[in-house]
């Protein structure tokens, strides 16, 4: 009897090797995960304590190596941080690995490495004006809303702590309102070419950190320790005026230069050899014009800023090209990023406590820039008109100290301070005839009272007040459960 064909399947079948069947790779999923924060500022009106905490909900985009690119506006004083899944299925804390809030930008990681592993990382790319470019957001559901985008310039000009001038993307797109909004990624062609900094809904105009910036944070980031973006410490004028460049020597000269009016004390530009007074031609090859910009291979005309800040980084070194007395000369500036803590006024005040001390129920504090914006957004203003001049012009007016300004802030009524208690805002010059340079001065002054009185000298009305020195430190615990203060003082 023949063989069945089927039964001489089944035995060819039995006899070949197991072959196991290949498992289908999961699919990577979108490129952007959901960022939960808890933030809590410091109220620099009662330094001692803090605000109440409040929330906030971003898109993070994920990179390479398991991290999430955020604004640092977004992770800001944060108590808590958590990644969720688009959809909101899944939960896990997270963590500040590197910020930079001159340049508005944040890194975040988990040490859950599974969380982030399903998720396809998206690449960097730079964007040019006329490219068409999409706004990513989330839907309450997880699904991702697209919105059209076209990019009109990219120009230099000044981020949120208001010292620091990098490039930035101006958008035209109409966004709308969805949860998770306070941080979007901009994409190009399926890259990341930036992130919103700021949407105005009348115009639909936005501003937007621009991929060369990213790209230069997250070089910086992976090479620990994170050093910042380099400054020159250079201020300039423009030399449009025909009559200004004859002043200047410059008239049958160069069409070009940027005239140099300032420039910041043991900055990269003073330590090169640059001088008040000089015209500043080249740098790094390229020329410079009358109103400060290059002609950059990608962006056009934009600031010299550009090239000192973005194009390198902390410790390297150009070459600049300066007109000088009639002679042209050659000088070598290495760059350098600026502390926060050199300045005199402090630009930003970020994730640390206000350092203060109370003196009798007198407040004291060193100025900041964060304490003028306790004053609202128009704070330039409505903050005290001489603490804003002091703010615009620390580069020209502190050369000799105050590396610090300590002010009265106010008064809490006292024993003590019976008839003061309309003082404040007033700059303290001395306390006991101790010039003070910080607050952390106040301390040592105050041993030197004389006649058993604290004298406390004030820069205006009234120049000069008294206190009991014996009431005031007798009355110290009393005064801090009066008015529930955990501590007189925060020097550090």
């Amino acid at each position: 009897m023949p063989r069945s064909p089927f039964f001489l399947f089944l035995f060819l079948f039995l006899l070949s090797p197991a072959v196991r069947a290949e498992e289908p790779k999961p699919e990577k999923t979108l490129s952007v995960i959901r960022v939960n924060v808890t933030n809590q500022a410091w109220d620099f009106t009662r330094p001692w304590g803090k605000r109440p905490p409040f929330s906030r909900r971003a898109v993070g985009t994920v990179l390479e190596g398991g991290r999430v690119l955020v604004t640092a506006e977004l992770v800001a004083n944060a108590n808590y941080v958590e990644f969720e899944t688009p959809e909101g299925g899944q939960k896990v804390p997270a963590m500040v690995d590197v910020v930079d809030y001159e340049a508005n930008l944040a890194l975040l990681k988990t040490d859950d490495a599974a969380f982030l592993k399903p998720i396809k990382p998206l690449e960097i790319t730079p964007a040019a004006a006329g490219d068409a470019l999409a706004v990513w957001q989330l839907e309450a559901t997880g699904n991702l809303l697209v919105t059209k985008a076209t990019m009109t310039t990219a120009e230099i000009t000044r981020y949120p702590t208001d010292d620091s001038p990098l490039l930035i993307y101006r958008l035209t797109t109409p966004l709308q309102f969805r949860d998770s909004s306070f941080t979007l990624p901009v994409v190009k062609d399926g890259k990341l070419a930036g992130l919103v900094m700021r949407y105005d809904n009348a115009t639909n105009n936005a501003d937007i950190i621009p991929a060369p910036v990213i790209q230069h944070f997250l070089t910086d980031a992976a090479k620990p320790p994170y050093k910042g973006f380099p400054r020159s410490g250079i201020t300039t004028a423009q030399t449009r005026d025909p009559q200004f460049r004859r002043y200047i020597g410059l008239d049958g000269g160069p069409s070009g230069g940027i005239y140099v009016t300032d420039l910041l004390p043991g900055g990269p530009a003073e330590r090169a050899g640059v001088q008040k007074g000089d015209v500043i031609f080249k740098i790094d090859g390229e020329a410079v014009d009358q109103d400060g910009n290059y002609k950059d291979p990608d962006y056009g005309k934009i600031g010299i800023a550009h090239l000192f800040s973005t194009k390198h980084f902390d410790g390297e070194t150009v070459k600049v090209t300066v007109f000088r007395k009639g002679e042209t000369k050659e000088l070598e500036m290495k760059l350098a990023h600026r502390p926060v803590e050199s300045y005199v006024i402090d630009p930003y005040v970020f994730d640390r406590a206000p350092k203060f001390f109370v003196l009798g129920g007198l407040v004291l504090g060193e100025l900041s820039r964060q304490f003028l914006k306790e004053f609202g957004g128009d704070w330039v203003k409505k903050a005290p008109e001489q603490f804003v001049y002091f703010d615009r012009q620390q580069g020209e007016l502190f050369r000799d100290g105050p590396k610090k300004i300590v002010f009265l802030h106010r008064v809490l009524p006292s024993d003590i301070t019976v008839g003061y208690e309309e003082l404040a805002n007033l700059v303290i010059k001395k306390i006991n005839g101790v010039a003070l340079q910080s607050l952390a001065d106040v301390p040592g002054a105050l041993t030197k009272a004389v006649g058993g009185l604290h004298k406390v000298e004030f820069d205006g009305e009234p120049t000069v007040i008294y206190l009991d020195a014996a009431q005031v430190t007798a009355n110290e615990e009393a005064f801090k459960a009066k008015y529930r203060l955990p501590s007189l003082q925060r020097l550090e």
